[in-house]
């Protein structure tokens, strides 16, 4: 039996030079990340803006709310409930534009409430986090053993975040050619940094991941079908038709958790509950995404044929 104390005592260590390292990858990451903003993907907000609002409300506020209530509820060691918030306080992952494609789902959508929530990412985030957190006992009592200084954490944060957003933003804006060539490159790196982060971290720390695998997994399981489940209700409540509905719950269940691997590493000492349910996550969601997608379209296409097999 795992001794939860053990997890929230653990930290994860990539090694000499890795606060360097971190500021790269997280540098890197955002920069993939502007590079395949569009002016075009906020045109949304105008032509459809109770849609859009109602989108961002839930990915801002919707989810950090119910990860709040669902770590009440299952009562995880601290830091893993960190880890948790930090996921949810995490802008939508690129990938769900994939996975929103694959599914039939409404890409237009999916493109735009990915763009803004990434747009937003190098203030909303770093925010989000101190707020959820603080909102939670045993979380902000983590926060104030690690003796994290809210203002210094939101300015670092927000600088290490904006440059490179703003960086990728601008040569999409002025260099549109450029950016096409240069974003599937940096987009490939940005997806080997997190997978090297995670098998740098699991060789290092495999005591750890033994130990706490039969914890950490479950709640990371638990936590992402609640977002993709918060998602497509949502789009319910909104009255949303079936492809919009599949996007926001896409856009809910896919979250940059390797922004929050990084963040957490780098600015919380890489406390082993939240970076272990943060890369469980940035594996998982991969995983659950893709799977939901392909029943999505085979569920479209059984009802094609019995619409055919109709007339």
């Amino acid at each position: 039996m795992t001794d939860p104390a053990m997890i929230d005592a653990a930290n994860v260590s990539l090694g000499q030079g890795s606060e360097t390292g971190l500021a790269i990858a997280l540098a890197v990451m955002m920069f993939a990340v502007a590079l395949s903003l569009r002016i075009s993907d906020f045109a949304f907000l105008r032509t459809h803006p109770k849609m859009f609002v109602g989108g961002v409300i839930t990915q801002v506020l919707g989810l950090p709310l119910v990860t709040l209530a669902l770590a009440a509820l299952i009562a995880p060691t601290p830091s893993v409930a960190l880890g948790m918030i930090v996921v949810a306080c995490c802008p939508g992952g690129n990938v769900s534009n994939l996975f929103v494609m694959l599914a039939r789902g409404n890409v237009a959508y999916s493109v735009a409430l990915t763009g803004v929530s990434s747009a937003m990412a190098f203030l909303i985030t770093p925010l989000s986090i101190l707020f959820w957190a603080s909102l939670f006992p045993p979380t902000a009592e983590l926060i104030h053993q690690v003796d994290v200084d809210p203002l210094p954490f939101l300015v670092q944060v927000a600088t290490m975040l904006a440059v490179p957003l703003a960086l990728g933003m601008l040569v999409r804006a002025k260099l549109p050619r450029l950016a096409d060539r240069l974003q599937p490159i940096f987009q490939g790196l940005a997806i080997v940094i997190i997978l090297a982060l995670i098998a740098v971290g699991l060789q290092g720390n495999w005591a750890i991941v033994m130990a706490t695998g039969l914890i950490i997994v479950p709640v990371a399981v638990i936590h992402n079908a609640t977002a993709f489940a918060l998602g497509a209700a949502s789009g319910r409540v909104m009255r949303l038709d079936p492809p919009s509905r599949r996007a926001l719950t896409f856009e809910i269940g896919i979250q940059n958790s390797g922004l929050g691997l990084v963040i957490l590493l780098a600015q919380f000492d890489g406390l082993g509950g939240a970076a272990a349910v943060t890369a469980t996550w940035a594996i998982w969601h991969l995983v659950a995404g893709l799977s939901l997608a392909t029943a999505f379209r085979v569920w479209n296409a059984r009802r094609a044929a019995s619409g055919s097999a109709a007339e």
